[in-house]
């Protein structure tokens, strides 16, 4: 997909040219999706479309896919999820910053943070309300946050290790002095 000023991200154009793709369509969204399925004009009719995008290019996959044309999809993703274990060292923006990642796919995403200090606990909360306002997705975070975001200060990195192995988060990020030892 193009950015706003119809730009092709030029990692995207990288990986294409190490993978040797000789074609390449700057489109996104929805209407891609149908021009992919159906093929126009100027984008050639594909038979597999794998890959993220919103709500809506989520539905349009599923709805291309129904179609009766010659076309798979991937799994239609669920709700998304983050769950970050964080210690004192982790720094609160970084934290907010991984919350927000998920928390911005839709109203039904999850982002909890489990830490082990009060005092980070207040500014990651802090640093999430900072973050919010210049992002385009901010209505659909606060959405998520207000159903489905929580902070959780636990006793020990023990009892958050046990707390997210009973979740089984879809992300998982941790933000503590020893990560490879949790």
């Amino acid at each position: 997909p193009p950015a706003k000023d119809g730009s092709v991200n030029p990692y995207i154009l990288v990986m294409a040219d190490l993978l040797k793709v000789n074609e390449l369509y700057r489109v996104g969204g929805a209407q891609a999706i149908a021009a992919m399925a159906f093929g126009t004009e100027t984008v050639p009719q594909v038979y597999k479309l794998f890959g993220p995008g919103s709500i809506y290019v989520v539905a349009a996959k599923i709805w291309a896919a129904s179609a009766g044309l010659p076309l798979a999809i991937d799994c239609p993703p669920g709700p998304s999820e983050v769950l970050v274990i964080a210690d004192d060292t982790a720094p609160a923006a970084f934290v907010a910053a991984d919350l927000l990642s998920q928390a911005e796919h839709g109203e039904d995403s999850a982002a909890i943070l489990l830490t082990t200090s009060e005092r980070l606990a207040h500014e990651v909360a802090a640093a999430v309300l900072e973050q919010i306002p210049p992002l385009p997705t901010a209505a659909r975070i606060r959405a998520a946050l207000e159903r489905y975001g929580m902070i959780l200060i636990l006793e020990d990195l023990d009892a958050c290790v046990r707390f997210t192995n009973d979740y089984a988060p879809e992300h998982l990020a941790l933000s503590v002095n020893e990560p490879w030892r949790w």
